[in-house]
């Protein structure tokens, strides 16, 4: 039997917010876009077609719920999501808040700048912001 490891590129580069039913869910070490990871808390994914068809769909309400999280936490003007995994292959979804004055605004954010860190406890107010969120969210299962 395989149990779920996070994998440590993923661990390394973003901070724990919380746990949702199928998916752990982390914040980027990037301040220059606030940025979520989802992570399905299963063993030997890949692509989202590993999951099974209930997980799937628990996934997508997930994303969904993210994102609106995310949106409430930041007052964005644009959400990317999006399940790239060319350099970690474990499944994960991005959900990044964008706006029109970030440094990759309109194109993608990978490679444009260097991550920047985020200052003065702003990571953890930030996560604090999220976690109230999620809380007040009525669509957690």
């Amino acid at each position: 039997m395989s149990f779920f490891d996070l994998n440590p590129r993923l661990e390394g580069d973003s901070l724990p917010v919380l746990d949702l039913p199928l998916s752990t869910v982390r914040l980027m070490k990037d301040a220059n876009y606030p940025w979520l990871l989802l992570v399905p808390r299963k063993p030997d994914l890949v692509e989202i077609i590993d999951l099974e068809k209930d997980d799937q769909l628990q996934l997508m309400r997930e994303i969904a719920l993210a994102s609106r999280v995310l949106r409430a936490a930041t007052e964005c003007e644009k959400l990317n999501v999006g399940a790239l995994g060319n350099q970690v292959s474990q499944l994960h979804v991005h959900v990044i808040a964008r706006f029109q004055d970030d440094a990759a605004w309109p194109g993608p954010i990978w490679g444009v700048v260097s991550p920047k860190p985020y200052e003065d406890a702003a990571d953890e107010h930030l996560i604090n912001r999220l976690r109230d969120s999620f809380a007040a969210e009525t669509d957690f299962d």
